[in-house]
């Protein structure tokens, strides 16, 4: 297989976890997961800005994208998608969302603001727990080569999208 397509098959695997992790900026707002709760240190446990609207519209997506690529993949060359797609986009989307909140809860314990930037943190907390997730339930579709393939782009991708957030005015920073 050509690099191209291998780029190709490791994106198009995790991209209902991007889509997940997009989402939030988009259709977050409303109430926090949290609840305004402090953890045993007096800080937030998440903060204001992971919400239920957020959550439950990256979980949405996330699990709509591995639908719709359930149904595209037999159609688009050399595509190896694994059956049962849409389980995999809800599993994916569900690890990224959890990975997003472990990110926020450590960047609470170091006394980060909302939107703060935490290097390396911001970049791949999402896509390593959707990864871990995806494991669980699909471990022949995972090599290691494509997940480290997959972490390796997330890097530049995730700087890029912020920054187009950014532009666009969905984000208050370009990180």
């Amino acid at each position: 297989m050509s690099l191209f397509n291998e780029i190709f098959n490791a994106l198009y695997y995790i991209f209902p976890a991007y889509c997940a992790n997009a989402s939030p900026v988009i259709f977050g707002g409303g109430k926090p997961v949290d609840c305004g709760r402090k953890f045993l240190d007096g800080k937030p446990i998440f903060g204001s800005h992971k919400t239920y609207r957020g959550l439950i519209s990256g979980l949405l997506i996330g699990t709509l994208v591995g639908w719709i690529q359930e149904f595209l993949a037999p159609n688009i060359p050399n595509v190896n998608f694994p059956k049962g797609s849409t389980f995999l986009g809800f599993v994916l989307s569900l690890g990224a969302l959890f990975g997003d909140l472990m990110g926020s809860f450590v960047k609470r314990r170091f006394d980060l603001k909302p939107g703060s930037p935490l290097p390396i943190i911001d970049q791949i907390d999402f896509v390593i727990a959707a990864l871990f997730f995806a494991s669980l339930v699909d471990p022949f579709s995972l090599s290691i080569s494509k997940a480290i393939m997959i972490i390796a782009l997330t890097f530049p991708i995730h700087f890029l999208a912020n920054f187009i957030a950014y532009m666009l005015h969905l984000k208050d920073n370009p990180w």
